[in-house]
């Protein structure tokens, strides 16, 4: 005999097992969220502009080989023979 409206005999608790994880996640994320909110501490405005300073008048390291250049052949989607050198190819081209 089925309850009215269910497709089940018994009333279905298919979820239950997903709550205790959900609790320990979202516990772990206020435990978190507490111990991070006083952060690394203040710095002083004025250190702070040195550190600053010095990393940017810092060289920044370069690499042993330059990278070669790439030159990009752009494709047309046809394929195209490469030509021939002087104009001997010429005189075989044929109007298609």
């Amino acid at each position: 005999m089925t309850r009215s409206g269910s497709a089940y005999p018994e009333r279905v608790e298919i979820l239950w097992w997903l709550v205790p994880p959900v609790v320990v996640t979202i516990g772990a994320m206020a435990w978190v969220g507490w111990l991070g909110r006083e952060g690394r501490g203040e710095v002083d405005r004025d250190q702070q502009i040195e550190r600053l300073t010095r990393a940017m008048e810092r060289d920044l390291p370069t690499s042993r080989q330059p990278r070669p250049v790439r030159t990009h052949d752009r494709s047309t989607g046809i394929a195209v023979r490469p030509t021939r050198s002087g104009d001997a190819g010429a005189e075989r081209r044929r109007a298609s």
